[in-house]
């Protein structure tokens, strides 16, 4: 009888030991420690989420995202590269170039942080800088046709026609049918006064993309020779995108003054009055 009160005794303590235990784990919070995967992976999310606000025109919002995908995660350089983007469409420049070196300093070798750069350059009109960084950028990646383009641009920006077609030429090699260099060419040999070849390249480029600036470059080209078929095109290209009436516009697009004084007299023609008036009104207050 003593052996079986003392089970029961000992059971009795079993349970009420564990019920106790029990009891205590109840009341213990329970606390989610995200791991560092969890967290790079958290962040890449909102910054894909920050990209696609960019992608539709949200630029605010989209920089708000990006920021907070950097304060989760400030050691990846693809967050640094959608930061200075949301940067840049906020027209935040100094402060996207500063996000770029972040990204450059975690891994200096991705040529798109390099041609960021250079874009950014661009638009502040830091022209050697730009030089500079697509430079950089082409020497890790040799066959980036956009990249080759752009250095030919500040090239031609500083009136070195040889070189820049050399650069163009380079471009069109890795992808034949990029109209915009092609142009660009035309309006390289303009400045060198081979009309004619100016004239091949900018058929040439219409024949890829059916483009205002082609089309008037190629009337300014035909002024003299042949006025009834600039006309024609003046119009077209007009219709196409009214700005090219405006000689800002067009400088922004790189032509040269000799290129620029063909077409100014090509725009004066009578024929041309009624077109430009409506161009210009199009585009009335945007210069």
């Amino acid at each position: 009888m003593k052996k079986f009160l003392r089970k029961i005794i000992y059971i009795f303590l079993i349970c009420f030991y564990f019920l106790q235990v029990e009891q205590i784990q109840a009341l213990v919070p329970y606390y989610f420690f995200p791991t560092i995967k969890n967290l790079q992976k958290e962040s890449l999310s909102i910054g894909k989420n920050a990209y696609q606000l960019l992608y539709f025109g949200q630029y605010e919002d989209s920089l708000n995202l990006a920021k907070l995908a950097i304060k989760i995660n400030s050691k990846d350089e693809k967050l640094w590269l959608i930061l200075s983007e949301t940067q840049v469409a906020n027209k935040l420049f100094k402060k996207a170039l500063t996000s770029l070196n972040k990204a450059q300093d975690i891994n200096p070798n991705i040529s798109e942080i390099y041609f960021a750069k250079g874009n950014i350059y661009l638009k502040i009109s830091q022209l050697q800088n730009a030089k500079k960084a697509f430079e950089t950028g082409i020497k890790l990646e040799p066959k980036n046709h956009r990249a080759i383009f752009q250095l030919g641009n500040i090239l031609l920006m500083e009136n070195n026609y040889s070189e820049a077609i050399k650069l163009f030429d380079k471009s069109v090699e890795i992808k034949p049918d990029f109209w915009q260099a092609i142009n660009n060419k035309g309006l390289a040999y303009f400045e060198k006064n081979n009309i004619n070849l100016s004239i091949k390249l900018f058929e040439k480029a219409i024949s890829i993309e059916n483009n205002a600036e082609p089309l008037l470059g190629l009337a300014s080209c035909l002024r003299i020779k042949d006025i009834k078929l600039a006309l024609q095109l003046a119009k077209k290209a007009l219709t196409k995108n009214p700005n090219y009436v405006n000689y800002e516009y067009r400088k922004e697009q790189l032509w040269g003054e000799k290129l620029q004084s063909s077409t100014e007299v090509l725009l004066r023609s009578k024929e041309l009055k009624e077109d430009v008036i409506l161009a210009k009104s199009k585009i009335s207050g945007s210069y």
